[in-house]
């Protein structure tokens, strides 16, 4: 023992069994009843056997996890959804401007422009406010007397009309009265039309008739009542289209700051914008009738 160097108390702690830590090492790998150690350890899942980078592993992938390879078809498709929105928003947002001026353009109960008239057309056939039923109409004062501003609307009227009918395919009643009853009989007129476009209709009627209508549309009226025959006078009127919808209401004016293809756009957004009387009441009576007001 002394060969050692060792005290017997120091050999006899070094000799000693380690019990504690041989039954610690034991108790960890025992298997004890009920315990949780008795679960079975979860499977770990089997490595994928696709080979990266080849076409079904691109369709495999593509069924577990589409959402980051449909990425860019989801951007496409907010993209035009949300400019077919914009497009629809922005269309309604401008007819419901037009729906609006329109009726403020008709005013409160009995309209401020048009009304009931009775006149006759170049063959002499009656034609009152009944005739604009149904249609959209256009209607223009003037007299076949008048040296340059008559022609030159007139002129303009009829490349509204072919523009109306060539870009958009749309037909307008459109009618010329005069405001020089005296000296414009159906025939006069006739044969002064002949020079413009061939679907305006010319009216006419007897005096009272015509200061009646012109006074409806607030059209300004100064032709004398008493004209002896060959008596040489001034007329003065107003210088205004007046765009009318299928029921005889009045919808706006163009006056001469529009040129034809201004003119062919308002007519064109305005018959796009309209709506029966029907239509607009039970739109008024609606959740967004605070929009027409």
């Amino acid at each position: 023992m002394l060969r050692f160097g060792l005290s017997p108390v120091k050999r006899s702690v070094l000799l000693r069994p380690r019990y504690f830590s041989l039954s610690k090492f034991a108790l960890n790998d025992a298997k004890l009843p009920g315990s949780e150690q008795n679960a079975e350890k979860p499977k770990k899942k089997p490595l994928s056997r696709l080979p990266v980078g080849g076409s079904d592993y691109s369709q495999q992938t593509l069924k577990r996890n589409p959402i980051e390879f449909l990425t860019w078809k989801a951007v496409v498709v907010f993209v035009v959804f949300g400019s077919a929105l914009t497009y629809v928003f922005t269309n309604e947002k401008e007819k419901l401007k037009l729906r609006r001026e329109a009726e403020q353009n008709r005013g409160v109960g009995k309209p401020l422009i048009g009304g009931p008239f009775n006149l006759v057309d170049t063959d002499n056939n009656k034609f009152t406010q009944d005739n604009l039923q149904g249609k959209f109409s256009i209607i223009y004062f003037g007299f076949t007397h008048c040296p340059d501003i008559c022609p030159d609307e007139l002129d303009k009227l009829g490349l509204i009309l072919d523009g109306l009918k060539s870009k958009h395919n749309i037909d307008l009643q459109p009618i010329f009265i005069t405001c020089d009853p005296a000296r414009d009989s159906p025939e006069v007129i006739k044969e002064y039309l002949k020079d413009f476009h061939p679907s305006i209709i010319g009216l006419t009627g007897d005096y009272d008739n015509v200061k009646q209508c012109c006074k409806n549309y607030r059209v300004y009226f100064s032709t004398p009542r008493n004209v002896k025959p060959g008596q040489d006078y001034l007329v003065d009127h107003s210088i205004f289209f007046y765009f009318m919808d299928p029921e005889g209401e009045f919808i706006d004016v163009l006056g001469r700051q529009y040129d034809a293809d201004q003119a062919i756009d308002k007519i064109k957004a305005n018959i796009s914008a309209y709506q029966p009387r029907a239509e607009r009441e039970k739109a008024k009576q609606g959740w967004l009738g605070f929009l027409y007001k």
